[in-house]
């Protein structure tokens, strides 16, 4: 035991933006909001609309609205699908009024031509999971609740409805950890949902661990990316002790619950080809692949690197990506 005037030491570090002291105390840099701030937004203004809202009372939880103002063709007099977008940030840090993430928001909304929920979920180290899947729990029966209620159609005036009978669930890297999470907590068809119908889940770069290095984890490290990052983001975000081989970590652990008797709606797994996490994607991926019943498919992004539709929202690459998913929607929209 330390003596009566020893300070806390710092017990881990991220990039000096957030310290977790030896005493438990947690300290986050403000500079993290001014370094987001420099990330130029998007022009949507004048095709797509967008607001906040609290969805979660007890926690101050809030999420962002975004509804497209010009529809193509086919959406002109339709009802336009939901996808709920859950951003990244190794579950510890992350917002919906981040500039890359809310630029990300809005050009999905305006390229798939969709309503979009972008929740925000509590952060570790001082909430560790699983509350952050908690949360997202919560934004889907707030959107459950708002169906019931009929105040969907309230979200903006004008234009088309919100159709509750086609949504999707997006996740990008602990966002696409979560939606996972959510897919098998769920299931397919949920009753609990009703009359929301999720149709099927997008998995982008999603954040997955195990005790057991990959070959793409022991490669070079990415520009924004190292898996000393990771690592870090693990031992910060899992409970107190737990291992990278933690069921909410790794789905495939030792201890981890079984999937093979889940039934889960379809599900599109995405990766870059230069990612650290590519081969947990993969590996993700082609094990649902070979259950029985269950709809996966796996794209990967030659030479893209982790959350490269967000750090460049007008590259060849995320436009390809947008279509990738539209397509996606298209042929599971029944």
């Amino acid at each position: 035991m330390g003596s009566l005037g020893e300070q806390p030491q710092v017990a881990e570090d991220c990039m000096g933006l957030l310290q977790l002291l030896s005493d438990g105390t947690v300290l986050r840099s403000k500079s993290i909001d001014f370094i987001t701030q420099q990330i130029p937004l998007v022009n949507h203004k004048t095709t797509v609309l967008f607001k906040d809202s609290l969805f979660n009372k007890p926690n101050n939880l809030h999420l962002r609205l975004y509804k497209p103002v010009s529809s193509s063709n086919r959406t002109a007099t339709a009802l336009l699908p939901v996808v709920v977008s859950f951003h990244g940030g190794g579950f510890c840090f992350g917002s919906r009024t981040w500039p890359h993430f809310h630029n990300f928001c809005l050009t999905l909304a305006s390229s798939l031509h969709a309503f979009v929920v972008a929740p925000d979920y509590r952060l570790a180290p001082e909430h560790r999971l699983p509350a952050a899947f908690e949360d997202a729990e919560a934004a889907l029966m707030w959107l459950r609740d708002q169906a019931v209620s009929g105040d969907g159609n309230q979200w903006f005036e004008g234009g088309p409805g919100v159709d509750f009978d086609r949504v999707y669930v997006l996740g990008d890297s602990s966002g696409g950890n979560i939606a996972h999470h959510l897919a098998f907590r769920f299931g397919s068809g949920s009753i609990e949902l009703s009359p929301v119908r999720v149709r099927g889940y997008v998995l982008l770069g999603p954040f997955f661990g195990g005790v057991e290095r990959t070959k793409s984890e022991d490669g070079p490290s990415e520009a924004l990316l190292s898996l000393d990052l990771l690592d870090k983001f693990w031992r910060l975000s899992l409970p107190e002790g737990a291992t990278r081989d933690h069921h909410m970590a790794n789905p495939f652990g030792p201890t981890s619950p079984a999937l093979v008797s889940v039934s889960i709606d379809p599900m599109l797994v995405i990766a870059g080809g230069s990612e650290l996490l590519r081969d947990r994607a993969k590996e993700y991926a082609y094990k649902l692949k070979k259950m029985e019943g269950k709809k996966v498919d796996y794209i990967e992004f030659e030479n893209e690197e982790h959350g490269f539709f967000s750090s460049n929202p007008s590259s060849d690459a995320t436009k390809q990506l947008l279509r990738i998913i539209g397509n996606f929607m298209d042929n599971f929209n029944f």
